[in-house]
């Protein structure tokens, strides 16, 4: 996966899915993710970290309100990463991020991440390669320290847009006034650097790859969502985790 071009990549579902099955099949899932998030939560031994990268419009926020919000929210938390504020450029680039870790028990949401600093710092070269790969030695390190050290179990996930739906999306929010607080200029003019992002995030794949990433195809949103469900479900499920009992 790490050396395959990103468009040599479908951004649509296999043709053997069908969309209303797979559709009930996602809402069996958030059922059974509502159980096991509730066991992650009264055990408290394992921590996850869900990691969402992916172009403007690819619908992080979306999957996060359709896939994780029926869950308890007292064990789910959000994190979203845009431009660092003033006292976040005095510090090291991860101190903003290592701060939104999560505690044992808690699922923790990271929309767009640490990746940012290896992808749209490289897009506008705001640092170099050399810079940047020395950075991804750091982001390896840390995520090893979570993953050994702490039990944080980590999803990395990359959602891939297609150009043509992307573009769609972005209308969308000019028209619609369920959508148009989201309405950022600035989104047209960066859609136009897709080519460059997509080899800064290919680099990426290929150098931070120690906690592998999945790549989503994202124009549906039905099976977007199912597929991050169904990595979530099978990540919980491998935990064997079990309620405490009383207290002696």
């Amino acid at each position: 996966m790490a050396e395959q071009k990103l468009a040599g990549i479908s951004t649509r579902a296999p043709k053997s899915f069908n969309k209303e099955k797979t559709k009930a099949r996602l809402v069996q899932m958030i059922s059974e993710l509502d159980e096991l998030q509730n066991l992650l939560y009264a055990e408290s031994k394992h921590s996850i970290l869900v990691v969402l990268q992916g172009m403007d419009a690819s619908g992080k926020d979306g999957l996060i309100r359709n896939v994780f919000g029926k869950m308890n929210p007292q064990g789910v938390t959000v994190s979203s990463f845009k431009e660092p504020t003033k006292e976040e450029l005095s510090h090291d680039f991860l101190w903003r991020i290592h701060k939104n870790v999560p505690a044992k028990g808690m699922i923790q949401l990271f929309n767009r991440s640490h990746y940012e600093d290896i992808l749209v710092t490289r897009v506008h070269k705001w640092v170099d390669d050399s810079h940047a790969h020395k950075r991804m030695q750091a982001i390896n390190d840390f995520e090893r320290l979570l993953t050994e050290h702490n039990d944080t179990h980590i999803l990395k996930f990359y959602l891939h847009v297609s150009a043509e739906e992307q573009q769609a999306r972005l209308r969308e929010r000019m028209s619609d006034p369920r959508k148009q607080w989201k309405y950022n200029e600035n989104d047209f003019k960066e859609a136009k650097l897709r080519d460059l992002y997509l080899k800064m995030y290919e680099d990426c794949f290929r150098h931070c790859n120690k906690v592998p990433w999945h790549i989503v195809p994202a124009d549906q949103n039905w099976y977007k969502e199912f597929v991050v469900a169904k990595a979530l479900l099978e990540t919980l499920k491998k935990l064997s985790m079990h309620y405490p009992g009383l207290k002696k």
